[in-house]
């Protein structure tokens, strides 16, 4: 009997989305959050490193590096997308970590931002949350050609779910072998430091969290990951017909989708114009009652009164600021009929035609 039991469904689920996106390693987690904070760890994340991200993400993209006491600085992000614009991404010699967010599932722009984490020689994680199924350049995101890890997330919200979960997909033995240390309390029976006193022995070598999956979450997961090319496939089928839907309407602008890349939809937000977004609290108040599961992704991380202790101010990142102020999420979920379709639509222009 091994010390830190795994069950055997954890290994298959692991290997069957690393086989998925075409990684060698995968490495589950209880959520996307740890999985963040183990592939930090991973790679030497540590105390007066820098690490950059974007504003328009979850708190944890950024949190994940604030726990092992790096510095983390905001990109800005482009007007069109929300994902983070690689011309603004100024890195430097004290830059280890770039963690671009594919936000709502659109592939960021991976090559370019490879290229300046290559200059500065820093290291790329994908924080991939959104996109399981999302491809870039013809290739899954998670096949890593310009990264060392990526993250996905299997919260009840996203396009294959375990309950709460997470996964770091890699192709570095190293990068695996820590991962797997980091989620079981820093503790092995391998490459031991001391003699080993008997059969029983295993040691304590990082300071490394509970952060394990269960078996029966992978079970789980590896019954929704059959139909996730399906979910992925009804998602982006959705998305164009809400795109012909909101062609040229007066209202809201929809995000453009990566011309190098293939959404995997896990969100649908549009962009009110100007005299809406000026409204756009009384608007989603309106839109709730109406019954149309509205959401707002996300507020800029750094105007987070958390944040801002630390000495982030307004105006560090303009076009995210203006991004989230017209930013409304709408319904998008693989089950989502015509007739859905046309409700939400007609509650829309509903809520917005009386601005």
């Amino acid at each position: 009997e091994d010390f830190i039991t795994q069950g055997p469904k954890i290994t298959e689920f692991e290997e069957e989305i690393a086989k998925y996106v075409g990684a060698k390693y995968g490495v589950a987690f209880n959520s996307g959050t740890s999985a963040l904070h183990g592939a930090y760890f991973a790679l030497g994340l540590d105390k007066g490193d820098e690490m950059i991200t974007t504003p328009n993400t979850f708190v944890a993209t950024a949190n994940a590096g604030l726990y092992l006491g790096a510095k983390v600085n905001f990109c800005d992000v482009e007007k069109q997308t929300g994902n983070i614009d690689a011309s603004k991404l100024e890195a430097n010699e004290n830059t280890k970590l770039i963690t671009p967010v594919h936000y709502s599932g659109n592939p960021v722009n991976l090559k370019e931002i490879a290229d300046i984490a290559e200059d500065n020689d820093a290291r790329i994680i994908e924080d991939g949350a959104h996109a399981l199924g999302a491809k870039y350049n013809g290739k899954k995101i998670g096949s890593l050609k310009y990264s060392e890890m990526a993250m996905f997330s299997f919260h009840p919200v996203k396009h294959i779910t375990t309950g709460e979960g997470g996964i770091i997909v890699t192709n570095d033995e190293e990068y695996y072998e820590r991962l797997q240390l980091f989620r079981s309390h820093g503790i092995t029976k391998n490459n031991l430091v001391n003699p080993r006193d008997g059969d029983w022995y295993y040691e304590m070598q990082h300071l490394g969290f509970n952060y394990r999956i269960t078996d029966i979450q992978c079970a789980l997961g590896l019954s929704q990951l059959k139909k996730l090319d399906s979910f992925v496939e009804n998602r982006r089928k959705i998305a164009e017909k809400y795109n012909g839907m909101f062609e040229d309407n007066p209202y809201f602008d929809v995000v453009k989708e990566n011309p190098d890349g293939e959404s995997a939809y896990h969100l649908y937000p549009i962009l009110l114009k100007e005299k809406y977004a000026n409204h756009k609290k009384e608007i989603f108040s309106k839109l709730r009652s109406e019954g149309l599961g509205v959401q707002v992704h996300y507020i800029p991380v750094y105007l987070q009164p958390y944040y801002q202790n630390l000495g982030f101010n307004k105006g560090l990142c303009p076009v995210d600021e203006e991004f989230y102020k017209r930013e409304l999420s709408i319904p998008m979920y693989p089950t989502l009929t015509d007739e859905d379709l046309e409700f939400v639509q007609e509650k829309l222009y509903k809520v917005f035609s009386e601005y």
